[in-house]
């Protein structure tokens, strides 16, 4: 029997939205196997690479004992060995102090501007802190472990967050405009997650469009936080999301719907209460991603959107037929009548059509909001690596540094060299490297 209430497990229900196939519907994204994008060369050099070429000499032959060192060789046979060595470099500079014959005034040699102390770290070092704490989520002691092995001396904790204040002050103007190019793209995916911070719940909300990211702390989940995080409500472009009704609330731009969610409901109310409806509509939707993958144009021609329409509001009408009628409200009762799963996404897909089948039109519009989940997804990993944050400010750094650096990988640009970029002040306004 239909909408029986009987809980039968579903085979998607414990895999998340990401886990749908290979979404390329998207205008100009390619298949990806999960890799992320390749650093370009030109701006991931970080190292430097000693290259020695030992010769490997025949004196004497192995058969006969007959001396070879006058014979020309007949070829060579190459083995390479790669290692590495930690080099530590010490740079003492001292400054002259001289006193004047004439007027007896007592002048000093000028250090350079990044040496303010007795003792100073360079930007190499701080940078691979970073990239441990933020990129490769260690926590702070073993952070201290690791860099005591390389250099001999143990760096404090307070010294440590010290160069991740530093870099987050620095990515203050990066983080401005790259809200500012968000509001021009033509697509933004958005999404939110729960971080632990000074044991309670905050949450993470992300805004990725193009080659940008950008993540944004708040004590709130909904529209309050959504006002104050400033993007949205001045966005007037496609907004693709999960359909969570926050973001259904602004108007003013369009939306488009994420097709992994919708096929994981379709699933569970095809296999909890055997709806054919729901069975055709997500080989519907499966189909038309496919055609769209598989295509140069990354989007169906008028002829086939149209034929995509009828097929889905057909589906619909036939689906409503196969639903149970709703009971009716009994007087005095108040509240609305509490409708099953499947009558919910029924009308979900009857009033969200344009939103839900965006991508099929839009070159620009994906399939689904796969882009938003993986950017947020290393917080969760942070979280359970090296648990919670035990103050704000830091939370918030860790949001707008690992921003930074997930911008600058879209570029293809090595982390390393992305974070002493940002120390030195060369990234420009424009969130360029």
């Amino acid at each position: 029997m239909k909408d029986s209430g009987a809980y039968v497990k579903s085979p998607n229900s414990g895999k998340p939205s990401s886990q749908t196939g290979k979404d390329n519907t998207a205008l100009g994204r390619t298949g990806s196997k999960g890799k992320g994008k390749s650093e370009n060369p030109l701006l991931a050099d970080n190292t430097r690479t000693v290259t020695t070429d030992i010769r490997l000499p025949v004196d004497t032959c192995q058969g006969c004992g007959e001396s070879l060192e006058a014979q020309t060789a007949n070829g060579h046979e190459r083995r390479t060995r790669i290692d590495i060595v930690f080099e530590k470099t010490v740079e003492h500079f001292d400054a002259e102090i001289k006193e004047c014959p004439s007027c007896h005034t007592t002048t000093k040699g000028e250090f350079p501007s990044d040496i303010h102390g007795k003792l100073q770290y360079g930007n190499g070092l701080k940078a691979f802190i970073i990239h441990l704490m933020v990129s490769q989520m260690v926590a702070i002691n073993r952070v201290q472990k690791m860099i005591s092995t390389m250099i001999g001396q143990r760096l404090s904790e307070a010294t440590l967050l010290s160069y991740m204040m530093r870099l987050h002050l620095a990515l203050e103007g990066w983080e401005q405009s790259v809200k500012e190019k968000l509001l021009t793209q033509p697509c933004l995916y958005v999404d939110e997650t729960s971080l632990k911070v000074e044991r309670k719940n905050y949450w993470v909300h992300v805004y990725a469009g193009g080659d940008m990211t950008l993540k944004c702390l708040h004590a709130k989940r909904g529209l309050e936080a959504i006002t104050d995080n400033d993007l949205i409500p001045r966005y007037g472009g496609v907004l693709v999301h999960d359909c969570w009704a926050p973001y259904l609330s602004y108007d003013h731009c369009l939306h488009g719907l994420c097709g992994s969610h919708l096929l994981r409901e379709l699933t569970f109310v095809a296999d909890a209460n055997d709806y054919k409806w729901a069975l055709r509509m997500k080989c519907l939707l499966q189909k038309a991603c496919k055609h769209i993958n598989d295509g140069e144009a990354k989007c169906l021609s008028q002829f086939d959107y149209k034929k995509l329409q009828k097929r889905y509001r057909c589906i619909l009408t036939q689906g409503k037929k196969e639903l149970p009628p709703i009971p009716k409200k009994t007087n005095g009762k108040r509240g609305n009548i509490a409708k099953s799963d499947a009558h919910n996404l029924w009308e979900r897909f009857k009033k969200h059509e344009s939103s839900i089948l965006r991508f099929a039109h839009d070159p620009q519009v994906a399939f689904t909001n796969n882009r938003a989940e993986r950017d947020l997804r290393m917080a969760k990993v942070k979280q359970k690596v090296s648990g919670c944050f035990r103050s704000k400010v830091y939370a918030e750094a860790y949001c707008r540094i690992s921003s930074y650096l997930q911008t600058m990988a879209n570029k293809g640009v090595n982390p390393l060299i992305a974070i002493q970029m940002a120390l030195n002040g060369e990234i420009d306004e424009d969130g360029g490297e």
